[in-house]
């Protein structure tokens, strides 16, 4: 099996930190035509990255997770989201491949056909599925759930709404390192900023690590998605630093390296009435990049983070260089 880029990177880890290779990489990045912007717009499409079941960077988090389950001895993944979360069919879809039980704990949110569709998806994944509501009720709910899935001694492995942990958040890195590779390969120049949807903090978290353990300048602008979640700046910097402290507990030599204060910008007002709310704005960014570009969006988070770069270029607020799209929905 090829060793992800952060062994690599830091050999040291290769013994301590087991990895799972899931899908195939560098995922393609490419110049966005099409869409009439001021600053040069490329994208690195993670849509496709993965085996089966279900892509995009949900697969990259899996990669680090589910080896960890396994090294932990647990039989089940204890999870949340929402009622059409990505994160919860992906983590069904690969955990069953590794002989692993998964259960999800979901609240509501607004339905669309795209939603239902998810929800059909997870009742035939094996999940086990528990229908709290609400946050506070999944709250409440969650020694019963910790209890329910617990076999013998064996608690279940919790992992947190995104699969957005420390460890989680590698699968960010490897994708910052990737688009490393692809500026040194002369694929593409490097990027002033990277625009990523926020749904959980993992991926931006992971992002602005990984450019900074690879040496680039580039700057994580992340579209917040999700109001149910803390979100900030602040909080998505100190996951990144969790993560690196993380490293270097299993063994890594990191130097000082650590994401800078402004590694991270964080914008929330293309969030709408909240999680899984459509927006105008995001609706027409999703139509103009089928239109125009040739590029299927969803609503619930990369219309959203698109329609956020298309207003910030408008205005002058992306300035400095090439911005990159981080393209992460993948569904199958």
């Amino acid at each position: 099996m090829r060793p992800p880029l952060l062994h690599r990177r830091c050999p040291e880890l290769a013994g301590s930190l087991p990895f799972l290779r899931l899908g195939e990489g560098p995922t393609p990045v490419r110049v966005l035509p099409g869409l009439d912007t001021r600053a040069e717009l490329w994208i690195k499409d993670e849509s496709g990255y993965g085996d089966g079941g279900w892509g995009g960077n949900k697969v990259r988090k899996l990669e680090w997770l589910l080896p960890e389950a396994r090294r932990r001895g647990a039989r089940t993944i204890l999870t949340v989201g929402g009622l059409g979360t990505n994160w919860g069919l992906a983590a069904a879809c690969y955990a069953r491949e590794q002989g692993l039980r998964v259960a999800l704990g979901l609240i509501d949110h607004p339905v669309d056909e795209h939603v239902q569709a998810q929800l059909a998806r997870l009742r035939a994944s094996g999940a086990t599925l528990h229908f709290l509501h609400t946050k506070t009720g999944l709250i409440m709910a969650a020694p019963w759930l910790f209890a329910r899935h617990t076999y013998g001694r064996t608690p279940p492995y919790f992992l947190p709404a995104g699969g957005s942990s420390p460890l989680g958040a590698l699968g960010a890195v490897e994708i910052a390192l990737e688009l490393a590779g692809q500026v040194e390969a002369g694929d593409l120049p490097e990027p002033a900023w990277l625009v990523t949807a926020v749904g959980s903090g993992g991926t931006a978290a992971g992002l602005a690590l990984g450019l900074r353990l690879a040496g680039l300048r580039t700057r994580v602008l992340g579209v917040v998605v999700n109001d149910t979640l803390r979100l900030d700046t602040a909080t998505l910097l100190g996951l990144a630093r969790r993560s690196a402290a993380l490293l270097r507990d299993r063994g890594a030599d990191l130097g000082r390296a650590r994401p800078a204060p402004d590694a991270i910008r964080t914008e929330t007002a293309w969030l709408g009435d909240g999680y899984a709310h459509p927006t105008r704005s995001g609706d027409q960014a999703l139509a103009r990049a089928a239109a125009q570009a040739g590029l299927a969006l969803e609503r619930t988070y990369t219309a959203k983070a698109l329609a956020a770069l298309l207003d910030l270029d408008a205005t002058g607020r992306l300035e400095g260089g090439p911005v990159v799209f981080l393209h992460t929905h993948g569904p199958r």
